[in-house]
């Protein structure tokens, strides 16, 4: 009769031994199992005689150390009727044992006074070899259970690892979007790593320039790691020195000996991985290596929780993410490079209009500052994106563009204009608009510049739109413009005031100029816009450097 006395089996195991303990049954004797406390797990009774289990097994524990878990599985004599195996039925725990009560006595070790605790069952008596080979066999086939499941935990454990670390590099992939912050990338990168790899502070140092010299700057980071200047600078000269050595990394900890450096006392372990890049700030921080490449930055983490140390695998992962961060970081720093390079050429462009009439020196600029600030404060009444606001300030920027087909005679003619040179010049902004329409990132920029002498009555040009139909960067750049205009000096008149130039734009409102628009000019602080105006744009009204208009609205076209 089988019983079941505590299920701390496992299904398969259970069904196993319930199985083999049928089989003893048939041949005649009881068999159970028990753990390494001496609890009874599984017994299974013939129905030849009962067994005192619980007897037994209190003279196998005062006699066996049951706490090895790597107990041979070779099976041996409890007492004169009762063979017994250790079985490995878990890892983690001390061997169980597996008895056989044959009801019959072992003549040859009683005889003998053999010690039946490890002594093998009598090789005369076929009964009891065939018990002891069923037990061996069983003892033989749970260890290797045992060792198969480990095996498959620990591959499914590293599995699991690999699979969350593909997941953190594809997600750092993905997110490597042309214009992103260094910082927020760089914090998503040690937010991720901190979910797959237990450590207690991570954080990521950049190499910058600020006031004509080099610095580590943190940039992200997370937990508890405190860098002073003093630590960056030492981080920085000891990661060069490993990787000069011929290392990957900076590794050091006190596990298998004392540490390489002197740290801080709250580090017990570190790890830190070089950012490459381009050396673009001159000398300093950046040391270059053979692959000539520089360190641009490093990454650092520190006391690693679920382990006792950093190791292979963490050195991989790390400079994995590394890697990643510092293709960023570069690809960044060359974007930046090509929105100089590009707002560069267009305001060379541009001056070298603008140079065309002395008299319109620095226009262009002027329209495109005026421009933007118009539309900051346009956006906060109006719901308008930031590519917008972008878009209308290189429409201010190239609005004139169309003047480089205008004969220059005209243009600087100081006299009254005849018919024909007032159509030509009415020309410029179907020849800017033919211009752009060739480059296939101006296409947002097209509509304002061919539209930017409309007027709301319908007698601008070049079309003699009304209204609805002037786009809102015509209606903008169109207002700059004509305010600009009013106040510089011409070769026909004098530049107007302040005051006056604002009298003209309210008696042209609703006419020559959109209501709307003229009213968030005027009603804006235009007396502080004045002074950065006069004062040669060496300011700006917003949080951004004018500088920085270009940089961004490029950035707005090419990504």
């Amino acid at each position: 009769m089988l019983k079941t006395i505590k299920k701390n089996l496992s299904k398969i195991q259970k069904a196993e031994l319930e199985s083999f303990g049928r089989t003893i049954n048939n041949l005649g004797a009881n068999f159970a199992v028990c753990d390494a406390d001496g609890r009874l797990l599984l017994t299974s009774q013939s129905n030849v005689f009962e067994t005192d289990w619980q007897a037994i097994i209190n003279d196998c524990l005062a006699n066996l150390d049951t706490g090895n878990s790597e107990a041979n599985e070779q099976a041996f004599l409890i007492n004169d009727s009762v063979v017994a195996v250790f079985l490995t039925l878990d890892s983690d725990s001390p061997a169980h044992i597996a008895l056989v009560d044959t009801g019959k006595e072992v003549p040859e070790a009683k005889d003998q006074g053999i010690d039946k605790r490890h002594t093998a069952v009598g090789e005369d008596n076929r009964l009891y070899e065939i018990f002891s080979d069923m037990l061996t066999l069983l003892a033989k086939r749970f260890l290797s259970e045992t060792k198969s499941e480990q095996q498959a935990m620990m591959f499914s454990t590293e599995l699991s690892q690999v699979y969350e670390e593909l997941a953190l590099i594809h997600k750092l992939s993905i997110n490597m979007r042309i214009g992103s912050s260094d910082s927020n990338y760089l914090q998503m990168a040690c937010d991720c790593l901190r979910e797959i790899v237990s450590i207690e502070g991570i954080a990521v140092l950049l190499e910058k320039k600020t006031d004509d010299e080099k610095n580590l700057v943190l940039t992200a980071g997370a937990g508890l790691l405190d860098i002073d200047k003093p630590i960056k600078e030492m981080l920085f000269d000891r990661l060069a020195a490993e990787i000069g050595r011929g290392k990957e990394v900076l590794l050091d900890s006190n596990v298998d000996g004392p540490f390489k450096y002197n740290w801080p006392d709250y580090i017990k372990n570190i790890i830190a991985v070089p950012l490459y890049g381009k050396d673009r700030l001159g000398t300093g921080f950046s040391e270059t290596f053979s692959n000539s490449n520089c360190i641009i930055g490093l990454m650092v983490a520190i006391n690693r929780i679920d382990k006792p140390d950093f190791d292979s695998i963490d050195i991989k992962l790390f400079n994995s993410v590394a890697n990643g961060c510092a293709v960023f970081v570069e690809n960044g720093r060359l974007f930046g490079d090509l929105k100089e390079l590009f707002i560069g050429s267009l305001k060379a462009l541009t001056s070298s209009i603008d140079a065309k009439d002395q008299y319109t020196r620095g226009h262009s600029e002027r329209v495109a500052f005026i421009s933007q600030w118009i539309s900051e404060r346009y956006a906060k009444s109006e719901q308008i994106d930031e590519s917008v606001m972008h878009n209308i300030y290189l429409t201010g920027l190239l609005h004139d563009i169309g003047k480089i087909g205008i004969n220059e005679a005209v243009l600087r003619k100081k006299g009254k204009l005849t018919t024909e040179e007032l159509n030509c010049i009415r020309r410029h902004p179907l020849i800017g608009a033919n211009i752009l329409k060739g480059i296939k990132q101006m296409r947002d920029i097209i509509p304002g510049v061919l539209c930017h002498h409309e007027r709301m009555d319908g007698k601008g040009y070049p079309h003699g739109l009304t209204a609805d139909k002037i786009p809102l960067s015509g209606k903008i750049v169109g207002l700059a413009d004509s305010f600009d205009a009013m106040t510089s000096a011409r070769v026909y008149r004098k530049a107007l005031s302040l005051e006056e130039a604002i009298e003209e734009i309210k008696r042209g409102m609703g006419t020559q100029f959109d209501e709307k628009v003229a009213t968030v000019f005027l009603n804006n602080n235009i007396y502080h816009l004045w002074d950065i105006i006069q004062d040669g744009l060496a300011e700006t009204f917003s949080e951004k450097e004018f500088s920085d208009y270009g940089t961004e609205a490029i950035g707005t076209l090419v990504k």
